[in-house]
């Protein structure tokens, strides 16, 4: 039992940073490595203008060598067609994508399509898009508000049980572990401690409500 309660609590920890990170993981969820994504958008914008500066505020300034010579023979090898066009502009993608990972302490597994792209993420961006961050807002506490409580209806349910038998207590404690780490992941959620790049290395996935 002590090991499904241990293992309970990493979950929930899973749970509670999904909400936000996302946008912040080194995971799945992990915004810049989608063909959607604010990097390869301003790329694609960068590489028809023919500018790369833009492009350099996705990188380290250590990188930024790397990049520009990777941009100029992009340039060189689009102009040989549309089928090496393409070809070449996959190859700068994937290139700065992966040294934008490497410079956060990400690993880089591939470019992801657009539909990878966390719901919550993609409203970020329409936020600051439009200018307002209302939607944004209402749509993760919502979820929050959900998730805090389901958890706590079952707490409650089988806390009303705890002391007809051990097993019963056992179920209560599981429930308990879930609801009150849970609710301590959103806390330091809130709290500010979660950072671009902290979720794979401290094991925080997405969940959806």
């Amino acid at each position: 039992m002590a090991t499904r309660n241990y293992f309970a609590c990493i979950m929930v920890t899973f749970l509670g940073i999904g909400l936000l990170c996302t946008a912040f993981g080194k995971n799945a969820f992990a915004h810049c490595d989608t063909l959607d994504g604010p990097v390869v958008q301003t790329a694609r914008i960068a590489l028809e203008k023919g500018d790369v500066t833009p492009l350099l505020k996705w990188v380290q300034a250590d990188d930024e060598k790397q990049i520009r010579d990777a941009f100029q023979k992009t340039l060189a090898v689009r102009a040989k067609g549309v089928e090496a066009k393409e070809l070449a502009d996959m190859y700068f993608f994937e290139t700065l994508v992966r040294i934008h990972r490497a410079g956060e302490g990400a690993p880089y597994t591939g470019l992801k399509p657009g539909e990878a792209v966390d719901p919550a993420v993609a409203q970020a961006d329409k936020a600051l898009e439009s200018g307002s961050v209302d939607k944004l807002v209402d749509v993760l506490t919502n979820a929050m508000a959900n998730g805090i409580r389901e958890r706590f209806q079952q707490a409650l349910g089988t806390q009303k049980h705890a002391d007809e038998s051990v097993a019963a207590g056992r179920e209560f404690v599981e429930t308990y572990v879930i609801f009150t780490h849970y609710v301590e992941g959103l806390h330091a959620i809130v709290k500010g401690r979660a950072r671009h790049g902290e979720g794979a290395t401290e094991g925080h996935g997405g969940h959806n409500q």
